[in-house]
C-alpha cells in the first residue's frame, strides 16, 4: 500500500529528531524534572496536569504559537519546513482523586499534527517515571477519547505490557516513547487505522502500557499490531503479550481477564 511505505521514511525522521532533542536535554535544555517542578505540581493540585511549559495547557497556546513562530522565523526568516503526521493526535492526563467523578480526573492536555510539535509537546512534560501512583498519560487520534464507553472504542481491546516496579526507572520511558513513536509514525502500516491509542498507568504495584485498537474482532489486525508492537519494543521472544477485548476488561477485574490473543 503507497501510503504505507510512504511512512518508512518519517520514522526515520521521528527517530532522528529524537536524537535531537536527547542532545539538547543533554546539554541543559528545555526539560527541567527537579524539585521546583515537584512543588510546582503540589501548588497545582489534584487537577493540574504535570506540564513543563503553560502554554501546553491548550492546544492553541503559547507552546505551538512559539513553536510555529520559531518555524516562520528561522536564520534570515527563512521559513523551515513543518514535517506533518499522517493523524493529528491528542494527549491527555488522568490524576486520581476519588472523592471526584473519573470524568473530572482527565484532562485534555494539547494537540498536534506534526513531527516538530510532538517533539515540543514530549519535551514539555514530566517523563512517564516522573509521574506519581495513580496518574495516567494517554495519546489518542484526535476525536477519540480515552475510555471504554467512546463509540470508537468499545468494540475493541488493548495489547497490554505490564512492567516490574524496578523497571520504572530502567526501561518505562523508553518503552513509552517508543510505543508514542509507533502511532504517531503509523507503524503497523495499513493496519494503523485500527489503532485508536496508547495509555500508560502509573500504578504502586507496577505498570503498565497498552495499544488500543478499535476492533477486537479483526484477528488478522489485531495480531499485525501486535506483533509489530512486540518487535519495536524490544521485547524477547520469551516474553509473552496478551491482548485483551475491552468487552471483557469492563466486566471482570484485570486480574480474571482472559487474553484473547497473545504474541
Amino acid at each position: 500500500m503507497q501510503q504505507g511505505r510512504g511512512w518508512g521514511g518519517r520514522v526515520l525522521l521521528l527517530t532522528l529528531i529524537s536524537f535531537f532533542g536527547q542532545a539538547r536535554e543533554a546539554e541543559g535544555g528545555i526539560r527541567k524534572c527537579g524539585e521546583k517542578e515537584e512543588k510546582k505540581e503540589e501548588k497545582e493540585g489534584a487537577a493540574g496536569p504535570v506540564l513543563m511549559a503553560e502554554g501546553a495547557l491548550n492546544p492553541s497556546g503559547a507552546l505551538l504559537s512559539q513553536r510555529r513562530k520559531a518555524q516562520d522565523g528561522g536564520p534570515q526568516g527563512v521559513k523551515l519546513e513543518l514535517h506533518p503526521l499522517l493523524n493529528r493526535w491528542a494527549l491527555w492526563f488522568f490524576k486520581n482523586d476519588r472523592s471526584r467523578a473519573w470524568q473530572d480526573n482527565l484532562h485534555l492536555v494539547t494537540k498536534f499534527d506534526t513531527v516538530e510539535d510532538f517533539w515540543a509537546m514530549y519535551s514539555h512534560i514530566q517523563l512517564a517515571s516522573k509521574l506519581s501512583s495513580g496518574c495516567d498519560y494517554a495519546l489518542f487520534k484526535d476525536g477519540i477519547e480515552p475510555m471504554w464507553e467512546d463509540s470508537r472504542n468499545k468494540r475493541g481491546g488493548r495489547w497490554l505490557v505490564s512492567l516490574a516496579k524496578q523497571q520504572r526507572h530502567s526501561e518505562l520511558d523508553r518503552l513509552w516513547l517508543e510505543t508514542l513513536l509507533c502511532l504517531i509514525g503509523e507503524s503497523f502500516e495499513e493496519h494503523s487505522r485500527e489503532v485508536c491509542g496508547a495509555v500508560i498507568n502509573i500504578r504502586t504495584k507496577g505498570d503498565k502500557i497498552a495499544v488500543w485498537t478499535r476492533e477486537a474482532e479483526n484477528q488478522a489486525g489485531v495480531l499485525h499490531i501486535g506483533q509489530v508492537y512486540k518487535e519495536r519494543l524490544g521485547l524477547s521472544t520469551k516474553i509473552v503479550i496478551g491482548y485483551q477485548a475491552h468487552a471483557d476488561t469492563a466486566t471482570k477485574s484485570n486480574s480474571l481477564t482472559k487474553n484473547k490473543f497473545v504474541v
